[in-house]
């Protein structure tokens, strides 16, 4: 029996020589986790066994210590924000942060009003916390998005009436990368007396926020978004009555009663020097991580045709590139890329085997958005991955297309 040496495993196995520098298999899914800096992690490493107090065992020295951890790390993720130590309470990460915004807002505030108003391109996060609260009684208006991604903010007016309690939209979307425009939102849902939550996990620590120039008063973040540890995330909540939820998690009071539960002392102290390197190395790492992008998007639409980038490029995370392939099967090309790590949609709906939402949601037909790559550049790419995973993608791209064409 022949073998057939057109599949796309076998694709996968006629890979390009790899070159020195890079090693396989290449991450480039830096937007649905990124690897713990070193530098983090030697900061955790006593809290696990030297330092193993609870936070909340403010009796003896070993409470004490993780006490001070735990104060240390909100001033540095309140410094990176724009925000007070006291604003910020501390999470499993930006699901749980999600869920207490929403529905915290949802149910202190259920005497003034039961509209809610979020955009159809959230993450499920989000979108799943809306649905939970409509078999609530409470009313969710989903505002479509434009062909770039953005919202209308016309439209967005318009949907706030005097019973909107909360507006929830993403700063960055975790698929094609696209920035809302936060601060315009932010001012908006002020001049309405409305409370306003983003979810903040994909842009923390990659471009600036500052919750009180972009009118913020609920934020969401995620450790290991920014090279912080997985499993450890916060809510800013601005210290203002306007802003103020019900707890979703009872038992002890921590957090400023907003949040119960034993802190998470090493992975805060990571959460803590992730923000610290985000405030420091920020601005430098943006530009090289836009540089890297542009490299990557030009080696590939240079040389293939019926390529097409999905969100807006002027309004967009500087590592993230999502490009939709013509005339290419999206199983196909997954299955041959097999030493590159991408996504061809959000990490946290990767059992789903129907069409990105957020793809649909921008105009995207069925065929492209199964064809679509989300690219992730992170902090420890090198030039010579990104040249490598731009040549197995045109590689592959073309044969796939000539086999689809005989």
């Amino acid at each position: 029996m022949s073998t057939d040496t057109k599949t796309p495993q076998a694709l996968a196995q006629a890979q390009l020589a790899v070159p020195e520098g890079v090693k396989l298999p290449v991450y480039m899914d830096n937007h649905a986790t990124t690897p713990t800096d070193p530098r983090v992690l030697e900061e955790m490493l006593p809290y696990f066994v030297e330092k193993f107090g609870n936070a909340a065992s403010l009796n003896h020295a070993f409470g004490w210590a993780a006490h001070e951890a735990v104060d240390a790390a909100r001033q540095r993720i309140a410094k990176l924000i724009g925000a007070t130590a006291e604003e910020i309470v501390f999470t499993s990460g930006a699901t749980e942060s999600d869920n207490l915004a929403i529905k915290g807002v949802a149910e202190m505030h259920r005497a003034k009003g039961d509209h809610i108003i979020t955009a159809v391109t959230e993450h499920k996060a989000v979108l799943d916390s809306c649905k939970r609260l409509e078999k609530y009684g409470y009313r969710v208006t989903y505002l479509p998005v434009q062909k770039d991604g953005l919202l209308d903010l016309d439209e967005l007016r318009r949907a706030i009436d005097d019973k909107t309690i909360l507006v929830t939209i993403m700063s960055a979307n975790n698929e094609i990368g696209v920035l809302q425009s936060i601060e315009e939102i932010g001012k908006l849902c002020l001049e309405r007396g409305v409370i306003f939550h983003t979810d903040a996990a994909q842009s923390i620590g990659k471009v600036p926020v500052d919750v009180n120039k972009q009118n913020i008063d609920l934020m969401s973040i995620a450790g290991h978004k920014i090279y912080g540890p997985k499993g450890v995330g916060a809510l800013y909540v601005r210290k203002n009555p306007k802003a103020q939820l019900s707890a979703t998690i009872d038992g002890g009071g921590h957090e400023r009663g907003m949040r119960s539960g034993t802190l998470n002392v090493p992975g805060i102290v990571g959460l803590g020097k992730a923000c610290a390197i985000a405030q420091e190395e920020m601005l430098k790492e943006s530009c090289h991580l836009a540089g890297k992008r542009n490299r990557l998007r030009d080696r590939i639409l240079n040389r293939l045709g019926e390529v097409y980038i999905n969100g807006s490029m002027e309004r967009r995370l500087p590592g993230n590139l999502n490009l939709s392939f013509g005339n290419v099967d999206g199983e196909s090309m997954m299955l041959a890329l097999n030493d590159i790590a991408v996504s061809s949609g959000s990490a946290c709906s990767a059992a789903a085997i129907e069409p990105s939402h957020v793809l649909r949601a921008i105009g995207i037909s069925d065929d492209l958005a199964h064809s679509s790559i989300r690219f992730g550049i992170g902090r420890f790419n090198t030039d010579a991955e990104i040249d490598y995973v731009a040549d197995r993608v045109v590689e592959t791209v073309q044969q796939l297309r000539e086999l689809s064409a005989a």
